[in-house]
């Protein structure tokens, strides 16, 4: 079987794109991983840490026993490697922190809003409400009102006419009249009740005993 030819790619055709292969990795994981390290970062602990360490490392290696053959140049180089990594992973949880401020910031402003539409809306409420009461009577002025009223009723009465005298003295005579009818009645009724009570007795005492009629 023969060989294919190859094809023949032409200059006004784009190639394919080949699908490369990318690291996945969980950004959220990672952020937090960095969060905590950069939290670690700016403890005192980790500053005693690092300064024990320096100490025994430079201790260690005055000694005859020493492993580190560049004089301290291998130190420099971890510090410095340390430092490398730390302010990349500092960076990033200030990123995420930024990130957070900012929605917060956000909700703020959302929930500020949401307050100050409901403050002009009770504002614009009480300013109904003020109108509204305005127009209604108060107590003070119910008050002025009954008083001029009654000052009135008591000026026509002083100024009232001699008919009206009249008719007031007549009605006071038959008022007068009537309680005396029933004081009347009232003693005549206990006149009767008294005569009857002492008919009563006196029908008790004429009866004979009850042993009167047995010897009989």
């Amino acid at each position: 079987m023969a060989d294919r030819a190859p094809r023949r790619v032409r200059l006004d055709t784009p190639l394919e794109q080949r699908a490369t292969r990318r690291p996945h990795y969980d950004p959220d994981a990672f952020g937090r991983v960095s969060e905590q390290i950069a939290r670690f970062l700016g403890t005192a602990r980790f500053l005693v840490y690092m300064t024990a360490f320096i100490i025994v490392w430079i201790v260690v290696n005055v000694t005859p026993i020493a492993f580190d053959p560049y004089t301290f140049t291998f130190l420099t180089l971890l510090l410095s490697l340390q430092a490398s990594y730390a302010a990349p992973l500092i960076l990033l949880a200030q990123n995420r922190q930024a990130d957070r401020d900012r929605i917060s910031l956000d909700e703020d402003r959302a929930t500020s809003e949401r307050l100050q539409a409901d403050v002009e809306y009770l504002s614009r409420e009480v300013a109904s409400l003020r109108q509204a009461l305005g127009e209604v009577a108060t107590r003070d002025f119910l008050r002025a009102q009954l008083r001029e009223v009654t000052e009135e009723v008591v000026a026509r009465t002083r100024t009232a006419s001699p008919d009206d005298d009249v008719t007031t003295e007549v009605a006071r005579r038959a008022e007068r009249d009537d309680r005396e009818r029933r004081a009347q009645r009232k003693k005549r009724r206990a006149a009767e009740k008294a005569s009857e009570r002492a008919t009563e007795e006196r029908q008790d005492l004429r009866e004979p005993f009850v042993g009167q009629h047995d010897a009989d």
